[in-house]
């Protein structure tokens, strides 16, 4: 049976753009001394969606289209066209991502082939290439985020906790997808149309999956970004957590020769993706969001060759012939030389009745685009005193919020950088709240209103709130790592920190925990500044004693 055509588009990809650079002659030459010459007739494909591991195709003759396949509610259609002289590709291959989209040929061609390995390898070495392609591929993936017919469909209701999750994966994983509130009447339409509409919220379909009450995870597994085991798979260096401090762990490892995995239990970012601006980053005079640093690390990680996987939790580490195994929470084990754990800690929760009812409908962690468009124009509590709930209050009121900062202590100045004191103490739609504690939350199954105590005077007051951000303490991700030092916190004692019963029989290195080749970096570390360039710091520094207890074996 004959596949029925797709749609053409009104235009190709122009070239000469981010999307489609003209390679110089050079480069050319060097991408195509990589590969073997194959010839195809109109009709093959050189991939489909839903394969993976895919090998770099470079035209040398002849056309390919590139074919977003046909959904429940949509035919397929043709997103671009490559010829001779142009290179297929998008994120994908350096992500491990099951294709999105279909490559057929519609002209007799001669195409290029480089193996997956090969291109990897070549992306890590050849500094001048890799950029004008990794330039392309992050284009190409705009084009595919913006595009008006997504591979992936997310159904859920505004304020639905479970349905933010998988929106804030799709959205840090840089997934093609379209939101569906079926709050509303054009949310209720696609539902319908979809045929799934007897399913239970929130509700996936990617391509030929259907995933009800869905969840990050089954939503990896369905586009091959899970971990998956592969024979061999035995790693020099594992992360655990993919924050600022992992991200430059996993960079640092891989760009110096080591195999390196980086896992993350939610998705790259961490706590600095929760924030909407930074402005004390070193090289951005004028700030940069915590997304725009966690999707620069996670380029960059997989132009070194890192392979990550996300959501990947861990559950239990243990000793191996003297390596490590690592197993995570769905059953997988994965076997490591060395580990660096760089899984940050969380911001507490307050002891409120009510609290689990409202958490990820309208109590939240971060003010990023997500959790702040609930709010948007809208009353909102912001609970903390160090920098992280200053900017929350800072990008909440930019939207036009008006914004109650509770602080427990009597001075905003304590933990906050005073560039942020200024802004926030100045801006006129936020009302800071000192010697205050959040007593009470009221609303129905949104949040409506909380309660403030004053810790001064005893005295009782009630604000509107449609959401709180909740800024306050933070506790580590490491109770997995049994047998491990820590401190009264939790958090993991390194190097000079450990007692001398608990010190490996070697001496610990700079960032090793009291178990041998295991490391420690960021927020999770006991002694850790708590700020974004120190775990970028502590994330490279750590490699470099990996390096030397590798090297002691």
């Amino acid at each position: 049976m004959s596949t029925p055509p797709a749609e053409r588009p009104p235009f190709r990809v122009p070239v000469g753009t981010a999307a489609n650079p003209v390679l110089e002659h050079d480069a050319l030459a060097r991408l195509l001394a990589l590969g073997a010459s194959e010839e195809f007739a109109v009709g093959d494909t050189l991939f489909r969606a839903g394969d993976d591991e895919l090998d770099f195709f470079v035209m040398e003759s002849g056309r390919v289209d590139i074919v977003r396949e046909a959904t429940a509610d949509s035919p397929a259609r043709v997103v671009a066209e490559w010829q001779a002289g142009e290179f297929l590709g998008e994120l994908s291959m350096l992500t491990g991502q099951a294709s999105l989209l279909t490559a057929r040929i519609v002209e007799p061609s001669t195409v290029r082939r480089i193996p997956n390995a090969v291109f990897k390898q070549l992306m890590s070495n050849d500094g001048a290439l890799s950029e004008t392609l990794l330039g392309a591929f992050r284009a190409r993936r705009r084009l595919l985020m913006a595009a008006a017919g997504r591979t992936t469909q997310i159904f859920g209701t505004e304020g639905s906790a479970a349905a933010l999750a998988l929106r804030r994966y799709a959205g840090r994983m840089e997934l093609p997808h379209r939101w569906y509130d079926v709050g509303t009447e054009q949310g209720r339409d696609a539902l319908e149309a979809s045929g799934q509409a007897d399913l239970d919220l929130p509700l996936v379909v990617a391509r030929d999956t259907v995933i009800a009450q869905a969840t990050p995870l089954a939503l990896a597994e369905a586009v091959g970004l899970a971990y998956r085991y592969r024979d061999g798979d035995e790693f020099d260096l594992v992360v655990v957590g993919a924050g600022p401090a992992g991200l430059a762990a996993g960079i640092y490892g891989a760009s110096e020769g080591l195999s390196t995995l980086v896992v993350d239990a939610l998705a790259p970012g961490g706590q600095a993706a929760a924030n909407s601006r930074i402005e004390n980053y070193l090289g951005f005079p004028s700030g940069v969001s915590g997304g725009e640093i966690t999707e620069l690390g996670l380029v960059q990680a997989l132009k070194f060759g890192v392979r990550l996987s996300a959501p990947a939790e861990v559950a239990a580490r243990a000793a191996a012939e003297g390596d490590h195994e690592l197993t995570l929470v769905e059953g997988e084990s994965i076997r490591a030389r060395a580990i660096v754990v760089a899984t940050g800690a969380r911001y507490r929760r307050l002891p409120l009745d009510r609290w689990a009812d409202f958490e990820g409908g309208s109590i939240f962690f971060a003010t990023t685009e997500l959790e702040a468009r609930t709010v948007a124009g809208r009353p909102a509590v912001v609970v903390g005193g160090a920098n992280s709930a200053g900017q929350a209050a800072l990008y909440l009121a930019s939207l036009g919020s008006e914004v109650a900062l509770v602080v427990r202590g009597p001075d905003i100045a304590a933990k906050m950088s005073t560039y942020l004191v200024d802004r926030v103490l100045s801006h006129e739609r936020i009302t800071v709240h000192p010697s205050s504690d959040v007593t009470g939350l009221l609303g129905g199954d949104q949040l409506e209103a909380v309660t403030l105590t004053s810790s001064a005077t005893g005295e009782h007051e009630q604000l509107a709130a449609a959401a709180l951000f909740c800024f306050v303490g933070a506790e580590p991700r490491a109770s997995w790592l049994s047998g491990a030092a820590v401190d009264v916190s939790g958090f993991l004692l390194t190097d000079v920190d450990l007692p001398p019963a608990r010190r490996a029989g070697r001496g610990p290195l700079p960032f090793e925990t009291s178990i041998s080749g295991v490391f420690a970096a960021g927020d999770v570390r006991h002694g850790s500044m708590k700020r974004i360039a120190a775990a970028v710091g502590e994330g490279a520094s750590a490699v470099a004693s990996v390096h030397r207890a590798l090297a002691m074996r």
